[in-house]
Order: C-alpha cells, then sequence, then structure tokens
C-alpha cells in the first residue's frame, strides 16, 4: 500500500487519535478509504464497527495540534512513513505492536536493508566498547547496516564503529527525532544524521522520558536480522531488547566475557539460554547469510579473492600476527582486518590465537 491513502494530515490525526491502531486502521482501509474516515458522522463511525470513544476522537480530531505538528515535520526536513508506505520496513510490519507511523531523519533507504542491531551497557568497559565498534565496523564492511539506540556505552560505540566503515547505520531514539539526547552524543547524532538515519516514532519535540526507552527497544529488535549483545547487567534495558528479539523470532548473539565482570552476567545468561556465542563477525554472518537470497534484502556477495591478493600472499602456513601481514604486504592494519575477514569467510584462511594461517594450497 503507497502513501497515497492519505497526507501527512491525516496520518497525524490517526496517530493523534487514541484507541486507533494499525490493526483497526487494517481492517478499515478494506471498507473505505481512510481519509473518508473524517467526513463521517459519529453514528456512522460505529456502523464501521469503532467502538464509542474512537468513533467520538475522531469527530473531534483537534486540527489545529495536527498543523502544529505537520509545520514541525516540514521545518525539521523530517519524513514520516507510515505503516501503509511502500517505504516501511518489512520486518518491522511483522512485530506485534508495529508503530503507525515512523519519524526519520537521513537516508530512509537504510530502513529497507538488512541489519543487525548491537546493544549493551551504558557504563561500558573499554575493551567492550572497542568489541562493539570493531564489530559494528566489520559488519558494516560485510555489507549490512549497524543499528542501536544511541544511548552512551556500548550503543554509541556501535554507531562510531559503524561510521568508520560505510556509515551505514541507525539510530532508534526514544525522543523525537529533532532532540539531541543524550546532549554529549551531539555530535555523533550530527554524524549518523549525515551518514545514516534517525528514526522515532515519537512526535517531534517529544523530550526524553523513561518510558519512551524500553518503547523504542521493540523497534530497534523489530528492525533487524539479529542482535548483538556485547556488555550488560542482567537487569538492564538490553535484555528488554533480546526479550523483544526472542518474542520476534530474531537471532540473538551474545560476546562472551571475564567471569570476573558484572557486564558479562548478561551474555553469559543468554548463552546458557541458547544465544549463539560470538567471537568475531563470521559466526554472525553464518546465521544471517541466507538471508541474500531473500527477495526483501540484497546483502552484498563476499569479494573474489583473486590468487595474487597480497594480503592472501602476506600470510604464511606458520601463524602469522597481523602486524607482520600489515608489514608485508605494505598496507594499513585496518585494510588488512578488513581483507582477512573476506578471506576467512572464503575458507583461505583460518583466525588464531596469535594472527592467521594459510589453509590449502591457495
Amino acid at each position: 500500500m503507497e502513501q497515497s491513502y492519505g497526507k501527512l494530515t491525516h496520518w497525524l490525526a490517526f496517530y493523534l487519535c487514541k484507541g486507533l491502531g494499525v490493526k483497526t486502521l487494517l481492517a478499515l482501509v478494506q471498507k473505505l478509504p481512510l481519509a473518508d474516515l473524517f467526513t463521517l458522522s459519529h453514528e456512522q463511525l460505529l456502523a464501521l464497527g469503532l467502538n464509542q470513544q474512537v468513533a467520538t476522537n475522531i469527530v473531534a480530531t483537534n486540527w489545529t495540534q495536527v498543523k502544529h505538528y505537520e509545520t514541525l515535520i516540514n521545518q525539521a526536513d523530517i519524513q514520516a512513513i507510515s505503516y501503509f508506505d511502500s517505504r516501511y520496513p518489512p520486518l518491522l510490519k511483522e512485530i506485534a505492536s508495529a508503530p503507525l507511523l515512523l519519524f526519520c531523519r537521513g537516508n530512509c533507504d537504510l530502513l529497507l536493508s538488512p541489519q543487525i542491531a548491537i546493544v549493551g551497557s551504558r557504563n561500558a568497559t573499554p575493551i567492550g566498547l572497542e568489541i562493539a565498534a570493531q564489530f559494528a565496523h566489520q559488519l558494516c564492511e560485510a555489507g549490512l547496516t549497524v543499528t542501536s539506540g544511541l544511548a552512551l556505552g556500548i550503543d554509541g560505540a556501535a554507531h562510531k564503529g559503524a561510521l568508520s566503515s560505510t556509515g551505514k547505520t541507525i539510530a532508534v531514539l526514544g525522543t523525537g527525532v529533532d532532540i539531541y539526547y543524550p546532549k554529549r552524543h551531539k555530535l555523533l547524532t550530527d554524524q549518523v544524521l549525515k551518514n545514516g538515519v534517525l528514526v522515532s516514532e515519537f512526535l517531534p519535540g517529544t523530550a526524553a522520558n523513561s518510558n519512551n526507552f524500553p518503547r523504542r527497544n521493540r523497534i530497534i529488535s523489530g528492525l533487524s536480522l539479529g542482535v548483538l549483545i556485547v556488555e550488560a547487567e542482567i537487569k538492564s534495558g538490553s535484555l528488554i531488547t533480546v526479550r523483544y528479539a526472542l518474542e520476534q523470532n530474531k537471532e540473538v548473539f551474545a560476546v562472551p566475557g571475564s567471569i570476573k565482570n558484572p557486564l558479562s552476567q548478561a551474555s553469559h545468561f543468554l548463552i546458557k539460554q541458547g544465544a549463539k556465542l560470538v567471537e568475531n563477525v563470521s559466526d554472525i554472518l553464518e546465521e544471517v547469510s541466507f538471508f541474500g537470497q531473500n527477495s526483501l534484502y540484497n546483502i552484498e556477495e563476499p569479494i573474489e579473492n583473486e590468487p595474487e591478493c597480497a594480503v592472501l600472499k602476506s600470510v604464511g602456513f606458520e601463524v602469522t600476527p597481523v602486524d607482520v601481514i600489515a608489514r608485508r604486504c605494505e598496507l594499513p592494519i585496518d585494510k588488512v582486518q578488513t581483507r582477512l575477514l573476506d578471506l576467512e569467510l572464503d575458507d583461505k584462511v583460518e583466525r588464531v590465537l596469535d594472527g592467521y594461517i594459510k589453509l590449502g594450497a591457495t
């Protein structure tokens, strides 16, 4: 169903109408153009099957309030994508309580790309932040989009890791998309806006509210093929995201840590419950690679590894450290690591404790 089912004015009016949700609108659209609802009397709305309160709310639509939000949206260059819009993410439609409207700023095309969510503690350790950024960078290199919540800690590290690669990252907010929160992430928010997309189900101008953040977590998981948890305590918002992911039949991945680190508790608990223990990006790609043939998405195919690949030639049949490989092929370490991941996925090399070894007579 295309956006032609209604103007922004109408979608905002539906959004603001208490008691009127996606399921009701899906039933109504089979009977009449949705915009016609605003031309009907209270009795005619009841005849369509609406209850007394919803019918009253539609008749009493506050068009001044609707116009106020429409003006805010246009001034801030926000795109409002309705559930009935072809740009609405297919995976998000499958969750139990899909939002009627998504308010977006940035590259909205990313909403239709295959995504992995990365979540974790706001008080992550330096190694946790490094791991989150590294996974995000490598996931982007593999053609995926990284989705997170722009919070301090692991979320921020994930967005930064994605920005250091292709920049394909989605920040799902618990505020309006025109609000900087947390304020310490003002620069990061601007960087995501420039390269990725900011998304929220909350109206422009909506300030931070503790009740909004658990709600936004269902969108983070709902958009994604799977959720990766890096560091988190047992009682944390990250586990709310994981719970939603499990309810939505999504993959759950967990990075293990030290048993003496309280922030390893959630990952270890999830692994015991059946989450996939991951040590590198290939562990995730193994689980989501079949989506490459899915008509909804187009995950980039692995790069062909030419026989004369400089990185491959620099790896010995004995254990070869990454810095040695970089020195031999005279390339920056970050480019070498990216190429090594391609080679690893193509079974040309294997990652071991202190580096890489070449496999077979390649």
